[in-house]
């Protein structure tokens, strides 16, 4: 009896070492998703997927992120995390950890849906610049009749002097899409040239240490080029700037890879005016931008 009670415990123990083991295989297993990228917070992705409105997915260093091409999509080009933007729709490979977090394997996607996303954003952004100067507009149109219809009077003129401290805030950090913008710096270039000037190394340098306090925060480069000259050329002087402003971010600054946003290439778009040399100067530019989200500002 007592050998038969030793060999029905020893089974029993068995059994639950071989239970434990496919639990714990289950909890690692690779898991593939597929959705639209809704959000970006640093090294969070938050993914649209068909079973889930807001999946977070969590990417590391050795998350290899590609863009598949060709007939059978069955060449990857090794990409840079900054492309993981709002818009793009990416297929994950990766497992939940022991707290429930997606950890990413392998993020892919296409080249077209990059471009489809890239223009997406920029059409947002162009968007909410119309809205926010008609906005300014507005509020100073009322500013101006509520003045004349008081005559004036001391506390109209406290009001309007309010109301300008908060225009020239908004005009100068503004909002775009879903950040706050809470910090700028304009590089310029000399005429087809891409290298940045040492004299920006210090403002950039601020910048970098200004983002790394605060909670959340993302890096925005975009490049730009004058009239002058083709637009292919002009596309690329404006893409090479940003990328070599981006590279100056990422190696002297410090500026993690996960928290770039891809480099923007406008080429001689958003002009800030035509026809004269100064003017075709300031439009040889790089706009650099310290992003927050408006949800994590709002915590």
């Amino acid at each position: 009896m007592t050998r038969n009670r030793l060999g029905a415990m020893i089974a029993t123990t068995f059994l639950l070492v071989i239970l434990c083991g496919l639990s714990s295989k289950t909890t690692f297993a690779q898991t593939q998703v597929q959705g639209v990228i809704v959000g970006r917070n640093g090294s969070k992705v938050i993914l649209q997927t068909a079973d889930s409105p807001k999946l977070v997915v969590l990417l590391t260093d050795s998350t290899d992120v590609g863009q598949v091409q060709g007939l059978l999509k069955a060449r990857k080009k090794e990409m840079s995390m900054a492309a993981l933007i709002p818009g793009l729709a990416i297929k994950v490979e990766g497992m939940y950890d022991t707290d429930n977090q997606f950890i990413a394997r392998t993020i892919r996607f296409k080249g077209n849906d990059l471009e489809q996303a890239q223009r997406m954003q920029a059409g947002l952004a162009e968007t909410k610049e119309t809205a926010e100067q008609n906005k300014q507009d507005l509020e100073k149109a009322q500013a101006a009749l509520k003045e004349q219809q008081e005559a004036l009077t001391e506390q109209e003129k406290k009001i309007a002097a309010n109301k300008a401290a908060i225009a020239a805030a908004t005009a100068r950090f503004g909002q775009l899409d879903d950040y706050y913008i809470l910090d700028e710096v304009t590089v310029y270039f000399a005429n087809g040239k891409v290298y940045v000037d040492p004299k920006y190394t210090p403002q950039l340098m601020a910048l970098a240490e200004k983002a790394k306090g605060i909670n959340g925060y993302m890096i925005q480069v975009k490049g730009y080029a004058s009239a002058s000259g083709s637009v292919v050329l002009n596309q690329k002087l404006s893409e090479d700037r940003a990328n070599n402003v981006t590279n100056l971010l990422l190696q002297q600054g410090h500026i993690p890879l996960t928290n770039m946003l891809a480099p923007g290439a406008m080429g001689e778009s958003h002009q800030v005016d035509k026809g004269t040399a100064d003017t075709e100067a300031e439009n040889r530019r790089v706009v650099v931008r310290i992003l927050q989200n408006k949800g994590i500002a709002g915590l």
